[in-house]
Protein backbone atom coordinates (compact mmCIF):
# COMPACT_ATOMS: atom_id res chain seq x y z
CA UNK A 1 0.00 0.00 0.00
CA UNK A 2 1.73 3.41 -0.59
CA UNK A 3 1.91 6.44 1.82
CA UNK A 4 -1.05 8.55 -0.48
CA UNK A 5 -3.49 5.68 -0.41
CA UNK A 6 -2.58 5.42 3.54
CA UNK A 7 -2.77 9.34 3.69
CA UNK A 8 -6.50 9.25 1.81
CA UNK A 9 -7.65 5.85 4.12
CA UNK A 10 -11.27 6.03 4.84
CA UNK A 11 -10.63 3.86 7.46
CA UNK A 12 -8.37 5.49 9.48
CA UNK A 13 -10.08 6.88 12.93
CA UNK A 14 -8.58 10.34 12.16
CA UNK A 15 -9.91 10.24 8.58
CA UNK A 16 -13.40 8.92 9.12
CA UNK A 17 -13.70 12.28 11.85
CA UNK A 18 -12.38 14.54 9.23
CA UNK A 19 -15.04 13.15 7.01
CA UNK A 20 -17.51 13.33 9.57
CA UNK A 21 -16.74 17.36 10.70
CA UNK A 22 -17.22 17.78 6.89
CA UNK A 23 -20.45 16.03 6.76
CA UNK A 24 -21.80 17.69 9.29
CA UNK A 25 -20.36 21.36 8.51
CA UNK A 26 -22.25 21.07 5.05
CA UNK A 27 -25.18 19.94 7.13
CA UNK A 28 -25.29 22.67 9.45
CA UNK A 29 -24.69 25.42 6.67
CA UNK A 30 -27.75 24.32 4.90
CA UNK A 31 -29.51 24.02 8.30
CA UNK A 32 -33.17 25.21 9.27
CA UNK A 33 -34.12 27.63 12.39
CA UNK A 34 -36.84 28.47 12.06
CA UNK A 35 -38.26 30.86 14.02
CA UNK A 36 -40.69 30.16 17.19
CA UNK A 37 -44.11 32.15 16.67
CA UNK A 38 -44.31 33.52 20.74
CA UNK A 39 -40.77 34.10 22.55
CA UNK A 40 -39.55 30.70 24.08
CA UNK A 41 -38.39 31.61 27.71
CA UNK A 42 -35.70 28.83 29.09
CA UNK A 43 -34.34 28.52 32.52
CA UNK A 44 -30.61 26.48 32.15
CA UNK A 45 -30.56 24.22 35.24
CA UNK A 46 -28.94 21.48 37.12
CA UNK A 47 -28.63 21.43 40.95
CA UNK A 48 -25.37 19.89 40.23
CA UNK A 49 -22.28 22.11 39.75
CA UNK A 50 -19.66 21.41 36.64
CA UNK A 51 -22.31 20.16 33.93
CA UNK A 52 -21.97 22.76 31.70
CA UNK A 53 -24.94 25.04 32.47
CA UNK A 54 -23.31 28.42 31.92
CA UNK A 55 -21.61 27.39 29.07
CA UNK A 56 -24.62 25.80 27.07
CA UNK A 57 -26.60 28.96 28.14
CA UNK A 58 -24.22 31.29 26.02
CA UNK A 59 -23.48 29.15 23.55
CA UNK A 60 -26.98 28.18 22.53
CA UNK A 61 -28.10 31.89 22.40
CA UNK A 62 -25.38 32.72 19.95
CA UNK A 63 -26.13 30.35 17.86
CA UNK A 64 -29.33 31.44 17.61
CA UNK A 65 -28.80 34.70 17.31
CA UNK A 66 -26.09 34.26 14.63
CA UNK A 67 -28.57 32.60 13.04
CA UNK A 68 -31.04 35.67 12.62
CA UNK A 69 -32.97 35.31 16.09
CA UNK A 70 -32.59 37.63 18.83
CA UNK A 71 -31.99 36.44 21.96
CA UNK A 72 -31.59 37.44 25.56
CA UNK A 73 -28.92 36.26 28.18
CA UNK A 74 -30.79 36.60 31.81
CA UNK A 75 -27.52 36.09 33.89
CA UNK A 76 -28.93 35.30 37.71
CA UNK A 77 -25.59 33.90 38.97
CA UNK A 78 -24.07 35.95 41.42
CA UNK A 79 -20.24 34.81 39.26
CA UNK A 80 -21.15 36.67 36.05
CA UNK A 81 -19.45 33.91 34.09
CA UNK A 82 -22.52 34.23 31.42
CA UNK A 83 -21.83 37.82 31.78
CA UNK A 84 -18.08 37.35 31.14
CA UNK A 85 -18.94 35.06 27.80
CA UNK A 86 -20.89 37.36 25.94
CA UNK A 87 -18.58 40.21 26.30
CA UNK A 88 -21.19 42.34 28.86
CA UNK A 89 -19.75 44.69 31.34
CA UNK A 90 -20.69 43.99 34.92
CA UNK A 91 -18.82 45.70 37.39
CA UNK A 92 -19.85 46.16 40.30
CA UNK A 93 -21.36 49.84 39.49
CA UNK A 94 -23.45 48.48 36.28
CA UNK A 95 -27.06 48.55 36.45
CA UNK A 96 -27.40 44.57 37.01
CA UNK A 97 -30.65 41.63 37.67
CA UNK A 98 -29.51 42.39 40.81
CA UNK A 99 -31.58 46.28 40.17
CA UNK A 100 -34.05 44.99 38.78
CA UNK A 101 -35.06 42.55 41.47
CA UNK A 102 -34.14 44.05 44.46
CA UNK A 103 -35.00 47.62 43.63
CA UNK A 104 -37.41 47.66 40.81
CA UNK A 105 -35.01 48.84 37.85
CA UNK A 106 -36.73 48.58 34.40
CA UNK A 107 -35.04 45.77 32.60
CA UNK A 108 -34.76 48.14 29.53
CA UNK A 109 -32.01 49.83 31.88
CA UNK A 110 -30.17 47.12 32.05
CA UNK A 111 -30.14 44.87 29.22
CA UNK A 112 -26.98 45.46 27.14
CA UNK A 113 -26.68 44.63 23.33
CA UNK A 114 -23.50 41.58 23.37
CA UNK A 115 -20.66 42.87 20.32
CA UNK A 116 -20.31 39.29 19.51
CA UNK A 117 -23.49 39.43 17.39
CA UNK A 118 -26.59 41.73 16.43
CA UNK A 119 -29.32 39.77 17.70
CA UNK A 120 -27.41 38.98 20.91
CA UNK A 121 -28.44 40.88 24.50
CA UNK A 122 -27.62 40.78 27.92
CA UNK A 123 -28.90 41.20 31.29
CA UNK A 124 -25.63 41.25 33.03
CA UNK A 125 -25.32 40.09 36.85
CA UNK A 126 -23.13 41.96 39.42
CA UNK A 127 -21.03 40.75 42.59
CA UNK A 128 -23.94 42.60 44.22
CA UNK A 129 -26.54 39.72 43.72
CA UNK A 130 -24.45 37.82 46.08
CA UNK A 131 -26.56 39.15 48.85
CA UNK A 132 -29.45 38.86 46.72
CA UNK A 133 -30.75 35.49 47.71
CA UNK A 134 -31.18 37.19 51.78
CA UNK A 135 -32.47 40.76 51.05
CA UNK A 136 -35.47 38.91 48.21
CA UNK A 137 -37.06 37.31 51.35
CA UNK A 138 -38.52 39.97 53.12
CA UNK A 139 -39.81 41.57 49.93
CA UNK A 140 -43.44 41.10 48.34
CA UNK A 141 -44.13 38.75 45.73
CA UNK A 142 -40.21 37.98 46.04
CA UNK A 143 -40.48 34.91 44.01
CA UNK A 144 -42.12 36.28 40.61
CA UNK A 145 -39.87 39.33 40.70
CA UNK A 146 -38.33 38.58 37.69
CA UNK A 147 -41.24 37.25 35.73
CA UNK A 148 -43.16 40.43 36.15
CA UNK A 149 -40.41 42.14 35.02
CA UNK A 150 -39.54 40.10 32.07
CA UNK A 151 -43.12 39.75 30.93
CA UNK A 152 -43.39 43.51 30.71
CA UNK A 153 -40.39 44.39 28.94
CA UNK A 154 -40.94 41.27 26.43
CA UNK A 155 -44.30 42.53 25.74
CA UNK A 156 -42.74 46.09 25.36
CA UNK A 157 -40.31 45.03 23.15
CA UNK A 158 -43.11 43.14 20.53
CA UNK A 159 -45.40 45.69 20.64
CA UNK A 160 -42.34 48.21 19.17
CA UNK A 161 -41.99 45.69 16.70
CA UNK A 162 -38.76 44.22 17.90
CA UNK A 163 -39.79 40.86 20.02
CA UNK A 164 -37.37 38.45 20.93
CA UNK A 165 -37.57 35.05 20.03
CA UNK A 166 -35.65 33.08 22.91
CA UNK A 167 -34.43 33.86 26.36
CA UNK A 168 -32.30 31.78 28.19
CA UNK A 169 -32.00 32.22 32.14
CA UNK A 170 -28.51 30.86 33.64
CA UNK A 171 -29.03 30.28 37.21
CA UNK A 172 -27.26 29.52 40.63
CA UNK A 173 -26.46 25.67 40.67
CA UNK A 174 -29.01 25.77 44.24
CA UNK A 175 -32.16 25.98 44.35
CA UNK A 176 -32.27 29.20 46.07
CA UNK A 177 -34.93 32.11 45.60
CA UNK A 178 -32.48 33.42 42.51
CA UNK A 179 -33.16 29.68 40.90
CA UNK A 180 -36.85 29.51 42.04
CA UNK A 181 -37.71 33.48 40.21
CA UNK A 182 -35.67 31.63 37.04
CA UNK A 183 -38.13 29.20 36.96
CA UNK A 184 -41.06 31.21 37.75
CA UNK A 185 -40.28 33.07 34.72
CA UNK A 186 -39.82 30.37 32.02
CA UNK A 187 -41.88 27.79 30.19
CA UNK A 188 -39.21 25.39 29.39
CA UNK A 189 -36.51 23.85 31.38
CA UNK A 190 -33.25 23.34 29.15
CA UNK A 191 -30.90 20.46 31.36
CA UNK A 192 -27.54 19.85 30.48
CA UNK A 193 -26.07 16.53 31.88
CA UNK A 194 -22.49 15.50 31.44
CA UNK A 195 -21.49 12.22 30.28
CA UNK A 196 -19.62 11.18 33.55
CA UNK A 197 -19.70 9.27 36.45
CA UNK A 198 -22.92 9.94 38.35
CA UNK A 199 -24.37 11.96 35.85
CA UNK A 200 -27.97 10.70 36.71
CA UNK A 201 -27.19 12.18 40.42
CA UNK A 202 -29.64 14.37 41.81
CA UNK A 203 -31.41 14.70 38.50
CA UNK A 204 -34.38 13.23 40.29
CA UNK A 205 -34.11 15.97 43.38
CA UNK A 206 -34.11 18.58 40.45
CA UNK A 207 -37.33 17.06 38.45
CA UNK A 208 -38.89 16.60 42.02
CA UNK A 209 -38.25 20.49 42.33
CA UNK A 210 -39.88 21.72 39.22
CA UNK A 211 -42.88 19.76 39.99
CA UNK A 212 -43.15 21.68 43.13
CA UNK A 213 -42.88 24.93 41.32
CA UNK A 214 -45.09 23.42 38.63
CA UNK A 215 -47.73 22.80 40.92
CA UNK A 216 -47.77 25.85 43.10
CA UNK A 217 -45.76 28.80 41.43
CA UNK A 218 -46.26 28.60 37.47
CA UNK A 219 -48.23 25.55 35.84
CA UNK A 220 -47.10 26.55 32.48
CA UNK A 221 -43.35 25.22 33.58
CA UNK A 222 -41.70 22.33 31.76
CA UNK A 223 -38.59 20.15 31.19
CA UNK A 224 -38.62 20.14 27.04
CA UNK A 225 -34.99 19.76 26.53
CA UNK A 226 -32.30 17.57 27.84
CA UNK A 227 -28.51 18.33 26.42
CA UNK A 228 -25.72 15.66 26.82
CA UNK A 229 -22.59 17.67 27.45
CA UNK A 230 -18.57 17.00 27.90
CA UNK A 231 -19.09 13.84 25.32
CA UNK A 232 -15.90 12.08 24.64
CA UNK A 233 -16.51 9.02 21.78
CA UNK A 234 -13.34 7.31 23.02
CA UNK A 235 -14.95 5.83 25.98
CA UNK A 236 -17.51 3.29 26.71
CA UNK A 237 -18.91 5.54 29.77
CA UNK A 238 -19.87 8.34 27.93
CA UNK A 239 -22.04 5.99 25.19
CA UNK A 240 -23.72 4.54 28.08
CA UNK A 241 -24.21 7.35 29.89
CA UNK A 242 -25.60 8.38 26.64
CA UNK A 243 -28.09 6.00 26.56
CA UNK A 244 -28.81 5.85 29.97
CA UNK A 245 -29.94 9.16 29.29
CA UNK A 246 -32.52 8.70 25.73
CA UNK A 247 -33.61 5.78 27.63
CA UNK A 248 -34.92 7.79 30.49
CA UNK A 249 -35.79 11.30 28.44
CA UNK A 250 -36.58 10.00 24.56
CA UNK A 251 -38.17 12.74 23.51
CA UNK A 252 -36.90 15.43 25.50
CA UNK A 253 -33.17 14.58 24.84
CA UNK A 254 -31.60 16.44 21.94
CA UNK A 255 -29.97 14.01 19.23
CA UNK A 256 -26.81 16.32 19.45
CA UNK A 257 -24.01 16.07 21.63
CA UNK A 258 -21.50 18.46 23.00
CA UNK A 259 -18.26 17.14 22.88
CA UNK A 260 -15.18 17.78 25.58
CA UNK A 261 -13.38 20.31 23.93
CA UNK A 262 -10.86 22.78 25.00
CA UNK A 263 -12.11 25.29 22.17
CA UNK A 264 -15.26 25.42 24.38
CA UNK A 265 -13.43 26.35 27.72
CA UNK A 266 -10.72 28.85 26.33
CA UNK A 267 -13.62 31.14 25.04
CA UNK A 268 -14.59 32.53 28.19
CA UNK A 269 -11.44 34.02 28.75
CA UNK A 270 -11.37 35.87 25.64
CA UNK A 271 -15.02 37.62 26.50
CA UNK A 272 -16.61 35.18 23.43
CA UNK A 273 -18.64 32.26 22.94
CA UNK A 274 -16.86 29.42 21.31
CA UNK A 275 -19.27 30.45 17.94
CA UNK A 276 -17.39 33.40 17.70
CA UNK A 277 -13.99 32.38 19.05
CA UNK A 278 -13.92 29.28 16.60
CA UNK A 279 -16.69 28.99 14.46
CA UNK A 280 -15.16 26.01 12.53
CA UNK A 281 -14.11 24.02 15.81
CA UNK A 282 -16.54 20.81 16.61
CA UNK A 283 -17.37 22.47 19.89
CA UNK A 284 -19.27 25.29 17.71
CA UNK A 285 -20.94 22.98 15.16
CA UNK A 286 -21.99 20.92 17.89
CA UNK A 287 -23.60 24.02 19.86
CA UNK A 288 -25.31 25.22 16.47
CA UNK A 289 -26.69 21.33 15.47
CA UNK A 290 -27.95 21.71 19.13
CA UNK A 291 -29.98 25.41 18.45
CA UNK A 292 -30.95 24.01 15.09
CA UNK A 293 -32.75 21.14 16.65
CA UNK A 294 -34.26 23.39 19.65
CA UNK A 295 -35.33 25.78 17.10
CA UNK A 296 -37.21 22.90 14.96
CA UNK A 297 -38.70 21.24 17.94
CA UNK A 298 -40.18 24.19 18.75
CA UNK A 299 -41.96 24.83 15.40
CA UNK A 300 -43.09 21.11 15.61
CA UNK A 301 -44.72 21.46 19.47
CA UNK A 302 -45.43 25.47 19.27
CA UNK A 303 -46.70 25.71 15.99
Amino acid sequence: MTSESTEYDASTPLMREIADLSERRKAIAVAEFPLPEATRVFTVANQKGGVGKTTTTVNLAAALAKTGAKVLVVDLDPQGNASTAVGADHRAEVLSVYDILIRDAAMEDVVQKSPEFDGLYCAPATIHLAGAEIELVPLVARELRLRESLEGYLNREAEAGTPYNYVFIDCPPSLGLLTINAFVAAREVLIPIQCEYYALEGLSQLLSNIALIERHLNPKLAVSTILLTMYDGRTRLASQVADDVRNHFPKETLNAVIPRSVRISEAPSYGQTVISYDPQSPGSLSYLEAASEIARRGVHTNG
